[in-house]
């Protein structure tokens, strides 16, 4: 097995590329050890010194460095590709149960503008978000505001160029495509 690594804008994130499928659907950010309960491979991962976060995305999943930690990237490298290469060796599925999401339900006028909204996220710019090794989702829309609130993932949560991605990029987007967006606002 030969996993490749690519530098992100974040310096504290690594992104890992398996060759090998990691999400069959969705994504998956384990902020904490506790949150890894739910995948052997996440457990794994957090059992490095210096892990401080993870994220799975469907051929790709990054790590985090702490920013604490004294280990550079040289020294971290190592002991992350084996227990990745170790966890697909054992034929494990990579979540233990399916993550249930009680999404809000809209409907009408405004059940059309959050499909609309969602559509530009998948199709304009998770793509481009994924090549950085994040990924962006939509969390609600206010309406009476015009606010969009979007949840940064992987790379991107934390990355000193993530506020720039959301202002410059997603927000002038989403105002173009969708007049009733006025702002965009991150869910942490």
């Amino acid at each position: 097995m030969f996993i490749q690594t690519e530098a992100t804008p974040n310096p504290d994130v690594i992104k890992f590329l398996p060759g090998q499928t990691v999400l069959e659907t969705g994504t998956k950010e384990f902020r904490t050890a506790d949150d890894a309960s739910a995948s052997p491979l996440a457990e794994n991962l957090f059992a490095i010194d210096g892990v401080a976060g993870l994220f799975f995305g469907s051929d790709f999943l990054t790590v985090r460095r702490s920013p604490d930690s004294d280990l550079i990237w040289a020294q971290l490298k190592a002991p992350i590709l084996a227990a990745i290469m170790d966890f697909y060796a054992s034929g494990q599925p990579i979540l233990r149960e399916a993550a249930v999401r009680n999404d809000i339900v809209y409907e009408g006028e405004l059940g059309q503008i959050v499909a609309e909204i969602k559509d530009l996220l998948d199709t304009r710019v998770r793509p481009a978000v994924a090549q950085d090794g994040g990924d962006i989702e939509f969390d609600s829309f206010d309406m009476d505001s015009g606010t969009l609130y979007l949840h940064m993932r992987g790379a991107c949560s934390g990355c000193p160029s993530s506020s720039a991605t959301l202002r410059q990029g997603v927000e002038s987007l989403m105002k173009h495509y969708v007049p009733e967006v006025k702002s965009i606002e991150q869910v942490l």
